[in-house]
Formats: structure tokens, sequence, C-alpha cells
């Protein structure tokens, strides 16, 4: 039985902005030592303000926090010092060089001498980054600027590591050379990882747990396999010629509800979603009873659950439906 406290633990956190905006409503989150934990959801579902509180950048209206044992509200130092942070933007100093900006860091933590000149030569050599030490940061590539700011926390070797959408930006191989590392940063003792990420594939990857937040609060929480395993079946999904308005929504979706094995029917506009015990057989009359109900549809899919589906299931929407073009990203890199 593990007793051992959470490295991250967050009860009841509720946080307003002004013009009466909730950003969390009630959030719990606990978080293992020694484990990689995503956060997913669409923009302004909570995860930023949920990652402000948890680094002292933001205090919460109610609610409590610990850190590495830390109460991030009594003891916002200790708190600083046993985390690293890698946020969305750049923190190096451009004009600085590599080694420059990772001795600067090294020295803010109380690091000197040859401990520090040791640890700024491991941590170049670590992420590939030897040959450019000498270089001014803002030269590096779109991959070294990330693989600059990740080395940066990790200068005073903290016990926690937040990792806000690491990859947002990068491309494709820069990605998952960035994957790699956080893989094996992961396999570190003693350090636990909480990352935030707009990308699917990247939370299955990567996170041993996840969490899905949707309007200030987590709705759901497992492993993604657990999780892709609670759906039962296939998923088919189908974009329509024309939007389905309100008036005909309950009626098409009762329809296609009753056939032999569909189940966990959404009908929004332009798309319609199912859960099939056999996606491949389910197909033919989902589409014949699409025709007879006058609805023409333009593409059909059928695959495995997916964390997307996962969203679906319990938010009852797609992620790439939330906010537009800045919903979260599905595997691949579509928007």
């Amino acid at each position: 039985m593990n007793t051992r406290a959470p490295a991250i633990e967050a009860r009841q956190l509720i946080k307003t902005y002004p013009g009466d905006v909730t950003a969390l409503s009630g959030m719990d989150l606990a978080v293992e030592p020694g484990t990689v934990f995503g956060l997913l959801g669409p923009n302004g579902a909570g995860k930023s303000t949920t990652v402000k509180i948890l680094t002292t950048l933001a205090r919460p209206d109610s609610g409590s926090a610990t850190v590495a044992g830390h109460d991030v509200l009594r003891h916002p130092d200790r708190v600083r010092r046993a985390i690293g942070v890698v946020a969305q933007s750049s923190g190096a100093d451009p004009v600085a060089t590599g080694r420059e900006n990772l001795r600067l860091q090294g020295r803010l933590y109380g690091l000197k001498g040859a401990a520090l000149d040791r640890r700024v030569d491991e941590l170049l050599d670590r992420f590939a980054l030897t040959d450019a030490a000498r270089r001014q940061a803002k030269g590096y590539s779109g991959g070294m600027r990330r693989r600059l700011d990740v080395a940066l926390g990790l200068v005073h070797r903290p016990e926690v590591l937040f990792l806000d959408e690491p990859t947002t930006g990068l491309d494709p191989q820069a990605r998952t050379a960035m994957w790699d590392e956080i893989g094996r940063l992961a396999g570190e003792e003693c350090l636990t990882i909480l990352l935030t990420t707009h990308y699917l594939e990247e939370a299955d990857r990567l996170a041993e747990r996840i969490a899905v937040v949707d309007r200030g609060r987590i709705v759901v929480e497992g492993t993604p396999d657990s999780l892709k395993g609670e759906l039962r079946g296939d998923a088919v999904h189908l974009g329509l010629r024309e939007a389905v308005q309100d008036a005909g929504r309950t009626l098409l979706t009762g329809a296609l509800r009753g056939l032999p094995g569909v189940h966990e029917v959404l009908v929004d506009g332009r798309r319609v979603s199912v859960r099939a015990d056999d996606g491949g057989a389910a197909v033919p009359a989902l589409l014949a009873a699409l025709e007879r109900a006058g609805v023409g549809v333009a593409t059909a899919t059928v695959a495995r659950p997916s964390l997307d589906d996962v969203y679906l299931r319990y938010a009852g929407r797609r992620y790439a439906e939330v906010d537009g073009a800045d919903g979260l990203t599905l595997a691949g890199g579509v928007r």
C-alpha cells in the first residue's frame, strides 16, 4: 500500500477573475511522487490558473494546495525552491548565451563554483546544447530554445517540474525529440512532472495518469488506457453535409440510438458521434437511418476509443469543437 504523501495536492480550489469569470470551481487534484501527470482541457478550462496557483504565481479565493509537502499560501518561498517551471513562453534571456543563461539560473538558486560548472556542463550535454553553449539564445531554433527552457527548470534539481504546454509551436521532429527527453526525465528518481498540453498524443504517450479539466473542475481522471478502456466498442464519427437544427436533433438521436449495437449517440451541428459494439458493422445501418431522415453524410470514420472520445463522453463535446481553432489539438497536429 502506498502511504507516501502526494507530491502535489489541491483541495477545493476556487478562483474568480473580474467580470464574474470563474476560472476554478472546486478543483481537487492529487499527484503521486515520481509520476508524470497530464492535465488536459480546452482553453479557459482552468489548467493555467491551476498551475499559477501551484507555482505561487496566483492565490486562490478559497481552498488549499501543497507542493512537495509545502503549503503554497503559507510557505511560497519553500515551494519555489522545490519546483522547476517551464512556462509556455521562453524564460531565457535572448541576448545571453546558453551557458550564461544556465549559470545565472544556478546562481539564483545558490549554486556556485565547481558545483555550478559541473551542473551546467551536465545539462548542456544532456540536452544536446554543448556545441551551441556560446551562442546567444536568440539564435537558437525553436526546439533548441525549448530544450534550454527545460534545462533551466532543472538546474537546481527540483522535486517537482511543471511543464506548461512544452511542445506548442514545435515542428513534428522537434516535438518528438522533446517527448523522448521528457520520457527520460520521468525515469529519474524523485522527480514528479505535471504536464499541461493541447496535444492528445502527447498526454497519451507521456502521462501515467491524466485528468480532464472542464469549466474549472476535473470531470474524469485515470490512466490513459483505463479511461479509453471504459468506452465499450468503437467510435464512429460522421460528418454531415448540413447542420442538424435543434428541432430535429432529439428525433435523430433517438432513431440512431435505437439501432442494434449502437449507444452513446451525440448529434451536434454537422457532426454525429456514436459508440457502437462493432463500428464497421454499424456504419451501413447508421447511413441508412440518416438517409431515411433526409440527412446527407459527407464523411465517416471508425476508430478505437481515443482520449478525444473520453472527453466527448464526459464533457459532451469533442476537444476540437471547443473554442474553434483554439481547441485542443488531435494527434497529427490538426487543430
